[in-house]
């Protein structure tokens, strides 16, 4: 069982390789496999202890202790101690290390390490979602101490796999760790190989090129799904799809015109146009399971006479709105998308025309520049009511490029924080989705099924993929000699 390099088809490209800073889920699928959290969650998604071997809560839920598993070596031959964590968790909530988990330490007032297994973090408010949102590697990650300069081109970890090379756009090559905490893995290496277009991808899995390839095209699953010679793991959600507007751009300013582009765009034809059907739309981005996910929201349906009157009464008649759809080309069926939805915005009187931009290129001109009109994005991971809620929607939220400040979400958000009953809680992000979709702050299309195909050597796919349905961690698979 031992032995073997498994070739992975990646769907995505890499950026970022340093876990507290990577907004991408394309990178952290790869890091998975190179880092480990302090804590982690099971498969109901309940928080469960990981690099620390226990934890504890204090009554007013100030005080969290952390006991860690006394063996735990990171890849560069150092032991794992105390002040490995309280380094970890300073960098990440530093503004000048530019993570896009800081705000979850927000409410840290103090972190002690009395000892070398022991970290004690005091907070000055309480923070709900504080331990669930360390069970994430963005937050949770535990990284070697003074390692902060070298994590964004060689990451070093304590997880199953150490990094060993990266050709950016091309591949990214890892090898097994021996002194994993927990045991090693079966594979030497994974080789996880950047094919963003779908047939190349499908193609060398046919021919034997590759091990393995996540994300199946669409259009295709069924067919592989019928081939005897091959694997298919399919789950539900990878990941949920949404339409974008800058709120900066002078016409997204008006909730009538957002509102009228969401009655331009029928759901369930764009979801079998784009996406062959794998998937199920939906108005709430919420995880389908989780106790916050607000099931009483309802679409709104495709209404072209509903979207003139809107932009009518806000000052826009036939082809006086004119709009760029920004799409990256590191997810095909967003172009797919794209192009259906501007025949529809034509067909309600608006000027639209699409520009496709690489993955690195969207990230610059849309996540970070925020220089875009329309876009589409899909997020993946974020089964965390408050990472979702507050990271996407408040006003300080690290993933909100779309520049929107709502101070009823932005007041929402922040009470959900320190709402210790979990009821309460749900009721709170219920509100919340209510919110972005009467305003209209964006528009959720759908959640998307996650597939892998494998050859037949592949083995253990059962374990590959993590709780949360994005990342795949490769600790427990193994390819059978054939």
């Amino acid at each position: 069982m031992r032995g073997g390099t498994l070739i992975w088809g990646h769907s995505e490209t890499t950026q970022n390789l340093d876990m507290h800073q990577t907004g991408t889920a394309s990178t952290g699928r790869v890091l998975q496999n190179v880092h480990d959290s302090i804590v982690t969650v099971d498969k109901d998604l309940n928080v469960i202890p990981n690099l620390a071997e226990s934890f504890e809560q204090s009554d007013d839920g100030l005080t969290y202790s952390f006991k860690l598993r006394p063996d735990v070596m990171f890849h560069n031959g150092k032991t794992m101690t105390s002040a490995d964590v309280k380094y970890s968790f300073d960098r990440c909530r530093n503004p000048d290390t530019g993570a896009v988990n800081f705000e979850v330490f927000n409410a840290v007032e103090s972190i002690e390490t009395p000892d070398d297994l022991t970290v004690i973090v005091k907070l000055n408010t309480v923070n709900a979602p504080f331990l669930s949102r360390l069970a994430e590697n963005g937050a949770g990650v535990i990284m070697p101490e003074g390692s902060g300069e070298e994590q964004g081109n060689t990451p070093v970890g304590c997880g199953p796999f150490k990094f060993v090379r990266r050709e950016f756009g091309n591949e990214v090559e890892l090898e097994r760790f021996d002194d994993y905490w927990g045991g090693p893995a079966y594979l030497d290496k994974v080789i996880a190989r950047e094919i963003t277009e779908p047939t190349v991808r499908l193609t060398g899995l046919r021919t034997g090129e590759l091990h393995m390839i996540n994300d199946i095209p669409a259009d295709r699953i069924a067919e592989i799904e019928g081939d005897d010679n091959l694997q298919v793991v399919s789950w539900f959600p990878l990941n949920w799809d949404f339409v974008n507007f800058n709120h900066d751009f002078e016409p997204f300013k008006d909730p009538k015109v957002r509102e009228a582009f969401d009655y331009m765009i029928d759901k369930d034809v764009l979801l079998e146009g784009a996406l062959w059907g794998q998937g199920a739309t939906t108005a709430s981005p919420s995880y389908p399971t989780s106790a916050s996910y607000n099931k009483e929201l309802a679409q709104r349906p495709q209404d072209f006479e509903k979207a003139k009157a809107l932009l009518a009464e806000a000052g826009y008649g036939p082809n006086e709105l004119s709009v760029v759809f920004k799409v990256t080309t590191n997810y095909p069926y967003h172009v797919e998308s794209a192009q259906i939805m501007l025949e529809w915005f034509r067909m309600a009187g608006v000027d639209a025309s699409i520009e496709q931009l690489t993955w690195s290129d969207w990230l610059s001109q849309v996540w970070v520049d925020k220089d875009f009109q329309i876009s589409m994005m899909n997020f993946f991971t974020l089964w965390e009511p408050d990472f979702l809620y507050y990271s996407l929607w408040n006003t300080e939220g690290a993933f909100n490029y779309r520049k929107i400040s709502h101070p009823k979400v932005d007041e929402l958000t922040a009470k959900a924080r320190v709402t210790v009953d979990p009821a309460e809680r749900a009721a709170i992000y219920k509100e919340v989705q209510q919110v972005v979709h009467d305003d209209t702050l964006d528009i959720v299309l759908w959640f998307r099924n996650g597939t892998i195909g494998a050859q037949p050597a592949v083995q253990g796919l059962d374990t590959i993929v993590h709780p949360n349905g994005s990342n795949l961690r490769f600790h427990k698979v193994w390819l059978a000699e054939t």
